[in-house]
């Protein structure tokens, strides 16, 4: 019997069964060696790196989408979607790590030019580097909306303003900055950690995802060569918008795999809770919740599922993954408020996980663009003429 082959995203070949080893191999690390630090983690708000990262390295969890022939392992959407959610039902802040590092592994895969991918991406399959977004300030809003400038001064770029809440700051080499190269112009630029006027400091410790760091970054009069610049000038927003749409996805992914933890713990909960002689799960409150938990689950799977099949092949999907991200974060939170609801007053306490995923579910509403943007950009492109292709799409009129 022949063996199943893919065409990767990096347009080289993924092998079914090395896939599937691949994945049992991650998900071995996940369980046996990653998710016994949630106490220590949760205790000391700080991660061990000295443990964390040599066990992602081996596995290769650092270059999941980065294409083969960089050392990565090249995988599809679809085959990414089902690790990054595994990575979710463990303690938040080693998610963050590999959903960031990832994310702009393959940001940079689709959008820098072949000299910065030879720079990059070796380093970055390996987790010897690693790429962090600088976007947010702290006086100013998204994307045109920025204060951080950047003007020409001979063969560099001269950089200055404030960048906040920057996740991964403690580990990244590089950010890819947006600045303002004009007035009416926003351009990407990738910066070296080691830059001098560079400055990162960390902000205090977040409700959930505890450990990681998001930090503020100073620039003044930081200098980068111009071959820094990713694209042109002032591709910057088109730049953010095509990486934020598939890490998009990848956070839906992330609210299904906290959602589906919370229910697993929930059905075993309600199984073993005896009250008045019998199982809480043969109470008819209870199994309500446990129904609308499996059915938001259940919604968001088959919209992930049609998210990956879209990019996969080489759609643009801006609606479609700022609906599954807003459906994603507004599932996790109902499924875990659910979950509080099913364990009762244990389930608020440190000693019971459901307490942390309730924590950790709560960063999906801030990455990659709050509820208001996902609205925002679903009905922009309705208004512009985005519709179904499917079965259901009927005559539009």
């Amino acid at each position: 019997m022949g063996t199943n082959v893919l065409i990767g995203q990096s347009g080289g070949l993924v092998d079914d069964r090395a896939y599937r080893k691949l994945k049992d191999d991650v998900f071995s690390v996940i369980w046996e060696e990653l998710a016994p630090l949630e106490q220590e983690i949760e205790n000391k708000e700080a991660l061990p790196y000295d443990k964390i990262m040599p066990a992602l390295r081996r596995v290769g969890a650092f270059g999941f989408l980065v294409p083969e022939r960089f050392g990565g392992h090249g995988l599809m959407i679809r085959q990414y979607l089902p690790i990054i959610a595994e990575f979710a039902k463990i303690q938040g802040g080693v998610r963050v790590i590999v959903h960031v590092h990832n994310s702009f592994g393959h940001a940079i895969s689709e959008l820098a030019n072949a000299e910065q991918q030879a720079a990059l991406l070796p380093g970055v399959a390996s987790g010897e580097k690693s790429v962090a977004f600088a976007l947010t300030e702290p006086d100013y809003g998204t994307g045109a909306d920025l204060g951080t400038r950047a003007y020409r001064d001979g063969a560099d770029y001269v950089i200055n303003g404030h960048k906040w809440l920057i996740t991964n700051s403690d580990l990244a080499s590089h950010f890819l900055v947006l600045a303002k190269t004009s007035d009416t112009e926003v351009s990407s630029i990738l910066v070296e950690r080691d830059r001098l006027g560079l400055t990162i400091e960390p902000l205090p410790e977040t409700m959930g995802c505890k450990g990681g760091e998001h930090g503020r970054l100073t620039f003044s009069n930081v200098r980068v060569p111009v071959t820094n610049l990713v694209g042109k000038e002032g591709d910057g927003q088109d730049n953010l918008e095509r990486a934020l749409e598939i890490s998009r996805v990848f956070i839906a992914a992330s609210s299904l795999g906290t959602g589906q933890y919370a229910f697993e713990l929930s059905l075993r909960h309600a199984r073993q809770r005896i009250t008045f002689g019998k199982p809480i799960a043969q109470r008819q409150a209870v199994q309500r919740y446990l129904a609308e938990m499996a059915m938001d689950l259940q919604a968001l799977r088959l919209m992930l599922d049609d998210a990956a099949a879209k990019w996969d092949a080489g759609e643009r999907i801006p609606a479609v993954a700022s609906m599954v991200k807003l459906f994603g974060l507004e599932a996790v939170g109902r499924i875990t408020d659910r979950a509080l609801l099913v364990h009762g007053g244990i389930g608020y306490t440190r000693a019971h996980p459901v307490e942390r995923l309730y924590r950790d579910a709560r960063l999906n509403w801030l990455e990659e663009g709050t509820p208001t943007i996902q609205h925002l950009v679903t009905a922009r492109e309705f208004l512009d003429g985005h519709w179904w292709a499917d079965d259901f799409a009927g005559t539009k009129r």
